[in-house]
């Protein structure tokens, strides 16, 4: 038998011919062939078949990447397009990584986008930035072609000062395929396709990437851009809720002005007149009456307006924290004695544990003034002759303050707006004594700025313990 050799020129001439027929869809075609043995029929059929094998792989890539492309263009969002990629390349290149990352600032910088991965941990995240200028991204994208390393390790030997590449090979990924992404001629990106095994890629993995390069590009281009535009839309739609939250603000607080200072101005104004009346003679007593309940509505007016300085100001950011080691003992001591006058006329006693010892780092004129909230209104609504308590413990870098009254207690239902300015809850001060509905709302503000929490244990009917924390001194730190 001779020796199997290529068909000839006529042989390649007929072949030629009868693919022409076969793609015409005609199978029943008969045509001569310039031989007639055995050998030669048996190189052309064979010929033959390896040619529609060929061509029927290439069609079936170039419909497979029809599909995969026409899926991912469905997605609008940026993730979903690369989902969509990471999902369906398999068949076209092999992974088990992909990794996306785009060009800012005018192309000067290449930051990452997103990544998946079958691998258990993944190093180099999204938000990785790093300055094009002398990279060896910056070649890849001058020459639009992809870029093969079969071995990461060897590649990070030869360029150890690579952090993204470090990066990745910490990931376990030994082989990459970095592809650029270049739409309508504009180099917007970049995507890697990464494996675990070395000698993953080949020529024949960058033809099937750039027989769809533009096309992705462009996708991702679109996609990237709504995904930006979805952002702005979500950053538009919270500044017009804060916007709405403003306008209610500002309707509770036209409303708290007209009745909470409406009326002291109405009662100073009408005991003012009295006084002034020539024709309405008062006694000395009652001259001290009047004047003792003007000055009361001034007092109430004046704490208002100082609330509403101090809640607008911790609103605006115009208030600074200046946090510096304060004694814990001095501090509730001296605000204790102080508020026990101003209790005295209830019979109500104020308590304070026997664990005082240590420091508070903080901004100690505002820590008065959530104290100057707490106690105050545990004063409030508490019934004449009670006890209120107040406790420190100590939670490793925190301190816990504690106010416990024996008021009505808070419902559940009331926990959740109890922070809130201008927020009137069903509970009422047990003398008729004055509230601006601010004081727990600045206190919140005060105590969120040094870092801790604030919040309030309720029992209705048993009363109520609001406490907060704050750090302790960096000294006394464990």
């Amino acid at each position: 038998m001779e020796p199997y050799s290529s068909p000839t020129a006529d042989e390649i001439e007929r072949l030629v011919e009868i693919t022409e027929h076969l793609r015409d869809g005609d199978f029943t075609v008969d045509v001569p062939v310039p031989c007639n043995n055995d050998e030669c029929l048996s190189r052309l059929a064979a010929s033959l078949r390896e040619l529609v094998k060929t061509l029927a792989r290439r069609q079936h890539e170039l419909e497979m990447l029809h599909r995969i492309t026409s899926r991912i263009n469905a997605g609008p969002m940026l993730d979903e397009i690369l989902d969509g990629v990471y999902n369906d390349f398999r068949d076209v290149i092999p992974y088990e990584r992909i990794g996306c990352a785009l060009l800012e600032e005018g192309g000067k910088v290449v930051r990452a986008r997103w990544a998946r991965t079958s691998l258990p941990t993944v190093h180099l995240k999204r938000g990785y930035a790093a300055a094009m200028a002398g990279s060896s991204l910056e070649k890849i994208i001058q020459t639009g072609q992809p870029r093969i390393i079969n071995d990461l390790v060897q590649y990070l030997r030869q360029k150890p000062e690579s952090e993204s590449t470090r990066l990745i090979v910490n990931e376990g990924i030994r082989s990459s395929l970095t592809c650029p992404l270049i739409a309508n001629g504009v180099p917007i990106g970049f995507i890697f396709f990464s494996n675990t095994q070395t000698n993953t890629y080949t020529n024949e993995h960058i033809e099937r990437y750039m027989q769809i390069a533009e096309q992705l590009s462009v996708i991702v281009e679109k996609s990237n851009l709504v995904s930006q535009l979805a952002a702005q839309k979500e950053l538009l739609e919270q500044q017009n809720a804060e916007l709405r939250r403003l306008s209610v603000l500002k309707n509770n607080l036209l409303g708290m002005v007209a009745h909470d200072l409406r009326n002291p101005v109405a009662i100073i104004q009408m005991m003012t007149a009295i006084l002034r009346n020539p024709n309405l003679p008062r006694s000395p007593e009652e001259r001290r009456r009047l004047l003792d309940e003007i000055y009361r509505q001034t007092e109430h007016m004046l704490l208002l307006l100082n609330d509403l300085l101090d809640l607008s100001q911790i609103e605006n950011g115009t208030v600074t924290i200046s946090p510096e080691p304060v004694p814990i003992e001095s501090l509730l001591e001296e605000t204790v004695n102080r508020h026990q006058m101003l209790a005295a006329p209830k019979h109500t006693r104020i308590e304070l544990t026997d664990e005082l010892n240590g420091k508070l780092y903080a901004d100690s004129l505002r820590i008065r003034q959530v104290l100057d909230n707490l106690i105050p209104n545990a004063t409030k609504f508490s019934p004449p002759g009670s006890v209120i308590t107040i406790s420190v413990e100590r939670d490793g870098n925190w301190w816990k303050f504690s106010v416990t009254d024996q008021g009505p207690g808070i419902s559940p239902e009331e926990r959740s707006r109890m922070f809130e300015a201008f927020s009137r809850l069903s509970a009422r001060p047990t003398s008729g004594e004055k509230s601006t509905c601010l004081g727990l709302a600045i206190a919140r503000k005060v105590v969120l700025a040094h870092g801790g929490v604030i919040d309030v244990s309720p029992t209705p009917g048993q009363g109520a313990t609001f406490w907060f924390t704050l750090p302790a001194d960096p000294l006394e730190r464990a």
